[in-house]
């Protein structure tokens, strides 16, 4: 008998271990050579872990359970061979015409595979949080995978409690007995949220963090988008959205301060000759920030069309590792979610981030007339260790000029 261990692989230089989120497959399965047996949470992603052999499956770990790399997870035992139908001969005495008249047509069977039935990370938590049972759901995604816009409609159309059936006239109960609920429970945070708590804490902790604030009229922006919207969407396929300009105009600056696109190494500085700007993304399992790399060198539809991309993957939970690593500089946009002003925390090792916020039309004067203008507030966060504040005030105001003149921004100048 050949027992193959199944052991947490290295996933990546700075994972020390990882959550055993779901297994896809039953304990006792016979499972075949490659195929997912279970996924696994790390810091940054969720991936799933392969079949090293073929052969009967038996769980170590269990789920939620945090294991090292070279964690031992489960064993196959490669002795089991695969599973094979016993068909049961036809009876002699029954006529295969009388068979087919009496009986009703069989529809034909579908081929199944491991994602048959199973739910994708994302699907999987949105079915938890509703209480759906994977069972309950067609999948229409691949070898019927249950996929998140699946999880989303079982979600929505999941049915209603059945009221109770009134048997006698109703009696009012007392309030204090049914008007409150005293109740409590705890749920395991989940490895993506712990690891951002503790990236959160360590950059209050480690980091002079301080932060500037700056409001920008986006009058001509909103002008500019107005007016070739129609041709950039037939031109290249996707709008030309706000976050765009905001990273061109912040690259440009960068480039031209280099302090705020730098980092603390030790007792050194290490300047970057590039811009790899890092999007928050929010996510149903937590924010995660992959970076678009080279957002100086890059065409406007080429940074929306890499923002687009990274968001998708990042909602169906199908970032890789090497596609969440780096970042020079970061910019979140609270304003999605209606928040009016912030003060967002560094993404270290980086030095600063620019949070957006919700644009709103307010009163300003302009050459001693008050107007109503599309105002937006901004606000850089920044380690002081590094960045003085008269050069973080400068880079909110050159970022400012440039959007507040698009011509500005297209001319890099």
């Amino acid at each position: 008998m050949a027992i193959v261990e199944m052991r947490v692989p290295n996933i990546g230089e700075s994972i020390t271990e990882v959550t055993l989120s779901q297994w896809l497959k039953e304990n006792g399965d016979f499972v075949k050579l490659d195929e997912p047996i279970c996924e696994f949470e790390s810091d940054k992603a969720t991936l799933e872990f392969p079949a090293e052999a073929e052969g009967k499956l038996t769980w170590v770990a269990a789920e939620d359970d945090d294991i090292e790399i070279g964690g031992l997870v489960a064993t196959i035992d490669t002795s089991f061979a695969a599973p094979t139908s016993d068909p049961t001969p036809a009876k002699e005495e029954t006529p295969v015409a009388e068979t087919i008249t009496e009986e009703a047509p069989v529809a034909p069977a579908q081929t199944a595979s491991y994602a048959t039935g199973h739910p994708s990370p994302a699907a999987g938590k949105i079915l938890r949080e509703n209480s759906v049972n994977p069972a309950d759901v067609s999948g229409t995604g691949k070898d019927g995978r249950i996929t998140k816009e699946d999880a989303q409609k079982a979600a929505q159309n999941k049915p209603a409690p059945a009221a109770a059936k009134a048997s006698a006239p109703e009696i009012a109960a007392p309030v204090a007995a049914t008007a409150y609920s005293r109740g409590t429970r705890e749920e395991k945070m989940s490895r993506m949220r712990r690891t951002i708590a503790g990236r959160l804490v360590s950059a209050k902790n480690n980091t002079a963090m301080l932060t500037t604030f700056n409001e920008v009229d986006l009058s001509e922006v909103m002008k500019l988008r107005k007016k070739v919207q129609e041709k950039f969407v037939e031109k290249h396929g996707v709008k030309l959205g706000f976050m765009s300009l905001f990273a061109k105009a912040c690259s440009n600056v960068l480039m031209e301060m280099p302090s705020v696109n730098a980092m603390i190494n030790g007792n050194n500085i290490m300047f970057n000759d590039f811009v790899d700007i890092s999007i928050a993304i929010s996510t149903p399992t937590g924010l995660v920030v992959p970076p678009v790399r080279n957002v100086e060198s890059m065409d406007f539809h080429e940074i929306e069309l890499a923002i687009k991309a990274l968001a998708v993957k990042a909602r169906d939970g199908k970032l890789t590792l090497d596609e969440m690593k780096g970042g020079t500089f970061t910019i979140t946009n609270g304003g999605v979610f209606g928040s009016l002003v912030s003060t967002p925390i560094i993404n270290e090792p980086q030095s600063a981030i620019l949070g957006m916020h919700a644009i709103k039309e307010r009163p300003v004067a302009i050459n001693g007339q008050v107007e109503i203008r599309p105002m937006m507030y901004l606000a850089l966060s920044y380690d002081h260790r590094l960045i003085d504040g008269s050069t973080s005030v400068t880079f909110l105001v050159k970022v400012k000029e440039q959007l507040e003149d698009p011509m500005k921004l297209l001319l890099n100048i």
